[in-house]
């Protein structure tokens, strides 16, 4: 990890310290655990303001809508419905399977 110094106020040291103290962290894990927060929110604010922008354009959010129509579609593309799985991954035997053995 590199070190890199970066002047802060002390009103800032002190939230950041506190911070670290609320959830058992050194001071650099709890600044990277905040910039790590904000950056999340920021990218999914963006994301969010993106698909409201998009919404609010009825002729784009149709082109959305019917390229969805065409992906569902691949959604069980050549795989049995009645197919099932167990925990550990195999297929499990179907009902017919079970009423032979």
């Amino acid at each position: 990890m590199a070190e890199t110094s970066i002047p802060i106020s002390e009103t800032t040291l002190a939230r950041l310290r506190e911070l670290a103290r609320w959830e058992s962290h050194s001071v650099n894990e709890a600044l990277d655990h905040a910039v790590n927060e904000q950056y999340d929110r920021k990218f999914w604010d963006a994301a969010n303001a993106g698909y409201a922008a998009l919404r609010a354009d009825p002729a784009a959010w149709a082109e959305v809508e019917a390229e969805r129509k065409l992906w569902d579609n691949t959604l069980m593309d050549g795989l049995d419905p009645s197919e099932r799985w167990t925990a550990d991954g195999d297929v499990a035997p179907s009902t017919e399977q079970e009423r032979a053995s």
